[in-house]
């Protein structure tokens, strides 16, 4: 076996109508088209296209990382398809213009000439063109002229992102409507996990072992594949706590800190005081971010960084505090237009420093450069994360790392310590009756996006103030594991995480880590300020990663969803959430498990 990783399903008959004779499809095509050459493809694309070709398949969903390559892939299909004159026409269904462009642009490069700019309003395409790139805004609003266009040519519909054909229920009734009468359809995602129970189009969902209908990839490539493959690089996440104060909607001044165990509703407020553009903290993350930008430029002279802000309000604010900071305006990108599009490509190609954009739009942010992030939105769902953090991950050559800045939130927490765990959608939900955070995760976070003013569920939008909002450093999450003890904003400690090199590989950089770490403690217990009960954070990483490793091999061995056993666990054995629980509550969870695996319920 080759080094890319492949998670394959088996084969299936998808439950659609009978294709009438003049759609039957014509022989399989070549085992190679004249397009490139073998050894520009990725082990994994190499894999999935031969996978392809063996089955030729109406339908086939293909999940890879954000950053793996899925464009290439895809496009290398499709011109296989088109040489063999198994299809005459292609319709790539993007989320946003800017993804149009970059999808038209990719397929010049190849011979495959899309028309980005394509109107309903036209009804066709230009002449010269061989297909369209739409979005999935587009179809809704006029499917029966797609469906009239996909069926008047064998078409190949690439459907990119396919989970936002699952936005909504009229969203995925049109897309079915328009490429029903599809000759083939390629379904792409790097996030195929959704919150809510929306089937997505064309996507097969089988039962597992507890009967919950869950969808099933074709070809997987996920992140922890593409990780040690060198396709993707790895992410070092810094993540930031502090002093809040707020005034709550009944008039009551609170005071909290960020990163220590809250209740939901004080976490959600505390997280919204930090993100409050006239408060100290997002001044000092910016300046703590553009310094590790600064640092990775020595290396990289190119490297760019990016802020994802909650909305367009903030991103100006956000905007602004950089352009005092740096002596330079940012690049701003605040909607999806024409305009926006261009602002993009623009700092694609330039060297800037900073782009501020409104998280609506970081999914068609596609610049490889980008080596540093500020995560300043209040979305904490997995699918906004993975995709928010795959802008980040994308390699050019080996040595690169990401950098993330988080909130020091339990939620955003978790999800940066299971970054490799693979996700699927379920089209059911168990009922377990929780209302914690890790055990409902899933289920909580879409009713979170589905709102740009809040923070989780704490309902006080236009009626809650923020006060103050004071920064500190928290803590280092990388690999599974954790470093750092908390340091103040500017202090040697802080600098010293924040000045690794910008070119290491994922095992110096773990070194390296260890080793500021044990500087650090070792300063502390110099200075007399380390106690007794303080716990071993490298103990606690090792037992947070192993914690995980087991849950994930229960959760494939169950059928159970990761957040579930999480849920089980913290009710049999006690304490908080993962992200926050000491040494000793876990190794209870990890002792409860490896129980499980010989029979001890």
């Amino acid at each position: 076996m080759s080094a890319a990783r492949r998670s394959v399903a088996p084969a299936h008959t998808p439950q659609h109508p009978s294709t009438s004779a003049a759609q039957q499809l014509p022989p399989a095509f070549p085992a190679r088209a004249p397009w490139g050459a073998a050894g520009s493809l990725r082990a994994w694309q190499a894999q999935a296209i031969d996978l392809y070709r063996e089955r030729a398949p109406r339908d086939f969903l293909a999940v890879a990382t954000p950053g793996a390559g899925k464009t290439t892939f895809a496009l290398r299909i499709a011109t296989e398809l088109l040489e063999s004159r198994a299809v005459r026409r292609v319709t790539v269904v993007a989320p946003t213009e800017h993804l149009k462009k970059q999808w038209a642009d990719a397929a010049a490069r190849v011979g495959i000439r899309l028309d980005p700019r394509f109107s309903n309003a036209q009804g066709r395409h230009g002449a010269g063109y061989d297909g369209v790139a739409v979005t999935y805004a587009q179809v809704a609003s006029k499917p029966a002229l797609h469906a009239a266009r996909t069926t008047a040519e064998r078409t190949l519909v690439i459907l990119d992102e396919v989970h936002h054909g699952g936005d909504a229920l009229s969203w995925g009734d049109a897309v079915r409507e328009a490429f029903e009468g599809a000759t083939r359809r390629l379904a792409l995602t790097g996030t195929p996990f959704r919150s809510d129970t929306a089937p997505i189009p064309f996507v097969t969902y089988a039962p597992d072992a507890h009967g919950i209908r869950r969808s099933v990839a074709d070809y997987t490539y996920a992140y922890g594949d593409a990780l040690r493959d060198h396709v993707v690089r790895p992410v070092i996440f810094l993540s930031y706590s502090g002093s809040m104060r707020w005034r709550t909607k009944a008039g009551d001044e609170v005071a909290a800190r960020l990163g220590e165990p809250l209740t939901k509703d004080m976490t959600s407020q505390a997280w919204r005081t930090a993100l409050d553009p006239n408060g100290e903290w997002i001044p000092s993350v910016l300046a703590a971010a553009d310094r590790r930008l600064t640092e990775v430029r020595r290396t990289v002279p190119d490297a760019g960084a990016m802020v994802i802000a909650t909305d367009q309000t903030d991103a100006r604010a956000y905007a602004g505090h950089l352009a005092r900071l740096t002596g330079q305006s940012p690049v701003v990108v605040l909607s999806d237009d024409d305009g926006a599009s261009d602002r993009i490509e623009e700092f694609a190609e330039g060297d800037a420093r900073w782009l501020v954009a409104v998280r609506m739009v970081s999914e068609g942010v596609d610049v490889p450069r980008l080596a540093v992030g500020v995560y300043a939105t209040s979305t904490a769902t997995p699918l906004f994360f993975a995709q928010a953090v795959g802008r980040f991950v994308r390699a050019r050559r080996r040595g690169e790392t990401a950098s993330v800045f988080l909130p020091s939130v339990p939620q955003l927490l978790e999800l940066a310590a299971t970054l490799e765990i693979e996700r699927d959608h379920a089209l059911d939900k168990p009922t377990n009756g929780s209302e914690d955070p890790e055990a409902d995760l899933l289920a909580l976070a879409e009713r979170e996006q589905s709102s740009a003013d809040a923070v989780g569920a704490d309902g006080v939008a236009g009626t809650f103030e923020a006060l103050e909002a004071q920064a500190s450093f928290d803590r280092v999450l990388f690999d599974g594991g954790e470093f750092g003890t908390g340091a103040e904003m500017g202090s040697d400690e802080e600098l010293d995480f924040l000045g690794l090199p910008g070119l290491l590989d994922a095992d110096q950089v773990t070194t390296l880590l260890r080793q500021r770490q044990a500087d650090q403690q070792g300063a502390r217990r110099a200075r007399g300020q380390v106690e007794p009960e303080v716990m071993d954070h490298r103990k606690q990483a090792e037992l947070r990663k192993e914690l995980a490793q087991l849950v994930g091999a229960w959760a494939r061995r169950s059928g159970q969803p990761h957040a579930t056993v999480h849920a089980e666990l913290r009710r049999r054995c006690g304490g908080p959430e993962v992200a926050v629980a000491a040494p000793d509550q876990l190794e209870a969870r990890v002792a409860m498990l490896r129980g499980w695996f010989v029979g001890k319920r």
